[in-house]
């Protein structure tokens, strides 16, 4: 469950879309090279917990420990910490990091849910997989043709774009399951853009640069794949 250079918004996003109560991961702090972050849902909320590398050991609380590993291994058995309002956090799903295709690992984040026992090798898959990309892209508006960069972010199967990062609510959710396709697009003055054919709009969207571009695609033709394939199934058991 340790998941290196997850953001703290993509470990919020993971744990709130796709984990449980008591669902919690190990990822590098977006604050300083020497602290990682244990975060950890509760209810509707994920908090976050500093754990810092001194060079020799790791500290969290009280506790110190010689290696990431014995870390993990200690709240594998200590299911309980106290957050900030005093209230005490259970720890109860370890959340491993689960590598599936796309392989772009580095840029897209596709989990597996598991459900756990007190060790990591009674890891059991409990979920559907789930994958996850978020970024700045500049988008082309409806009526007037201006471009405007605007926060993306995917999750499960909705494509959701926010004024800017901090924003809380979406200016609008795209419902995947009615795209059609998510295609490089040549016709833009621009460069490294890329559209998502609707039933009603085709959405144009550009990125900094082609390789953001080519992930974004990859990702988007993956969850297209995955929902047809969804689908495929469903009508197939339908039918018999």
């Amino acid at each position: 469950w340790y998941h290196d250079n997850l953001t703290r918004h993509a470990a919020e996003a993971l744990l709130l879309s796709n984990g449980q109560d008591g669902s919690y991961l190990l990822r590098k702090s977006n604050e300083r090279e020497d602290l990682y972050s244990l975060s950890v849902r509760g209810k509707d909320s994920v908090k976050h917990f500093h754990v810092e590398h001194t060079g020799t050991s790791f500290k969290f609380g009280f506790n110190e420990f010689c290696s990431l590993k014995e870390l993990v291994m200690h709240f594998a058995n200590q299911p309980l910490i106290g957050s900030e309002t005093g209230t005490l956090i259970v720890l109860k799903h370890p959340y491993p990091r689960q590598v599936e295709e796309p392989s772009i690992y580095e840029s897209v984040r596709v989990h597996t849910a598991m459900q756990t026992g007190r060790t990591e090798s009674d890891l059991v898959p409990n979920a559907p997989s789930l994958g996850t990309k978020e970024g700045y892209l500049v988008k082309q508006g409806k009526i007037v043709k201006n471009w405007k960069t605007r926060w993306f972010t995917l999750h499960r199967n909705e494509l959701k774009y926010f004024k800017d990062q901090t924003a809380t609510e979406p200016i609008r959710a795209l419902d995947l399951t009615e795209c059609s396709a998510v295609q490089f697009d040549y016709s833009q003055e621009r460069v490294n853009c890329f559209c998502l054919v609707f039933p009603l709009r085709t959405y144009y969207l550009c990125a900094k640069t082609g390789i953001e571009a080519d992930e974004w695609i990859k990702i988007l033709r993956w969850k297209l794949s995955q929902i047809r394939k969804q689908l495929e199934e469903r009508n197939a058991t339908l039918s018999s």
